[in-house]
């Protein structure tokens, strides 16, 4: 039997009980992970990205762990719901225009004290200030500076667009206006580097783009260190105080760890591992959590059809942002319809063992999205259930 067979084994037996569609963590995957990261780190605590984890009942299983420390959040209203819940240490890793929850925030010193929100534009820090209502709590501020590599004189980039801020100069402004204004303080930098932490430079059978993308990756965190280096010197100057320097991302954990000017690496997807994590040379990871549907009909020889299952992930449309039948292995989708909204046909030789009633197990393309589509987790031990969490949804949280 394969290692995977063997999985598909423990999972049919550990929801004998349960009728599909759900979704499992596998719990001693998703602690090998977490101790991979902590390897990878370096040392360097890791801060739990909440958008590819969102389940409080995990985060809270994960920052119990040694090597771990805070975590990155998505949204404003998410951060404070998490603060409220005894998080006591949350980073917005993006800006937010909501001005509701910014009134909340600056009337409340204990959330104020756990809740770092991100700015990349002085705007920002007017936004605050016209949301505070009579609120006066010091409210925590990080920057976020630009890690996108440029090329050509700047006629090529790569990497996300996100701050306009990549110079150390217009960094250290941007801090100088924090220090200056009465109400806030500089507490953090964030530089995260997708086109090197999310993109794998090992495709199956695309040896050219794979060579390609390691050049890539090799200049960009070379060019990145050095700027990032520069960026917290001058930040530095103008906040001493500065208490951390965030960087990574669950593909380039031990990269950006090995850098002095990062205290401290973001990473979340390496705890479930989805399939966009596959293809990666730096690491591997195992699958820890996926979703099953039910086979409803059985159209013909080498076809089934199982119930629903067309959960795309976000980013530019593709193939790679759909979920993946993974046991029983050598399950495809039909060309022709692909994973559908409410059935989806699956084609291979596996499928003539397949009955009605029977589980499918798929992965998701991407890490916390698959949250979305469930209320609970079911946790895995060996061939056993211990225990079924909400996710956000479950908690009746859609923060996005």
């Amino acid at each position: 039997m394969t290692p995977r067979a063997s999985d598909r084994a423990r999972y049919d037996r550990a929801t004998a009980h349960l009728d599909a569609p759900l979704a499992l963590v596998d719990l001693e995957a998703f602690d090998a992970n977490a101790d991979d990261l902590v390897r990878r780190a370096g040392g360097k605590p890791v801060r739990v990205a909440s958008k590819s984890v969102r389940c409080r009942a995990l985060l809270e299983r994960v920052l119990a762990r040694d090597g771990f420390a805070g975590i990155m959040s998505f949204t404003l209203a998410e951060s404070l719901w998490l603060a409220r819940a005894g998080f006591g240490d949350v980073l917005l890793a993006y800006p937010s225009a909501d001005r509701a929850a910014y009134g909340e925030l600056a009337a409340d010193p204990g959330l104020a004290a756990a809740v770092t929100v991100m700015i990349d534009d002085p705007a920002h820090l007017d936004l605050i200030d016209a949301s505070r209502g009579r609120g006066r709590a010091e409210i925590r501020v990080c920057l976020e500076m630009d890690t996108a590599l440029r090329l050509f004189g700047g006629r090529m980039r790569i990497g996300a667009l996100r701050s306009p801020l990549r110079e150390p100069a217009q960094l250290a402004e941007l801090a100088r206006s924090v220090v200056r204004r009465p109400g806030f303080r500089l507490v953090g930098l964030m530089a995260y580097e997708g086109h090197v932490a999310g993109v794998g430079d090992s495709p199956a059978g695309r040896p050219v783009r794979s060579r390609a993308v390691r050049l890539m990756q090799a200049v960009a965190r070379g060019e990145l260190a050095e700027r990032r280096a520069a960026v917290v010197r001058a930040v530095r100057a103008v906040a001493p105080e500065l208490e951390f320097v965030n960087g990574g991302g669950t593909g380039s954990v031990q990269h950006t760890a090995a850098e002095a000017a990062v205290t401290e690496i973001a990473a979340g997807s390496g705890l479930y591992v989805p399939r966009l994590f596959d293809d990666y040379t730096s690491f591997s990871g195992r699958p820890a959590a996926l979703f099953a549907q039910p086979v409803v009909r059985r159209p013909g020889v080498g076809v089934v059809t199982v119930l629903g299952g067309g959960y795309p992930a976000s980013g530019a449309p593709g193939r790679d942002r759909l979920p993946v039948p993974y046991l029983p292995e050598g399950l495809r989708y039909d060309g022709r319809e692909g994973p559908g909204e409410v059935q989806t046909p699956l084609l291979g030789s596996a499928a003539d063992d397949l009955l009605i009633g029977d589980k499918v197990w798929f992965r998701h393309a991407k890490a916390g999205e698959l949250c979305e589509r469930f209320a609970a987790l079911h946790l895995v031990e060996g061939d056993r259930v211990v225990a079924a969490v909400p996710t956000y949804r479950g908690e009746g949280r859609t923060f996005l």
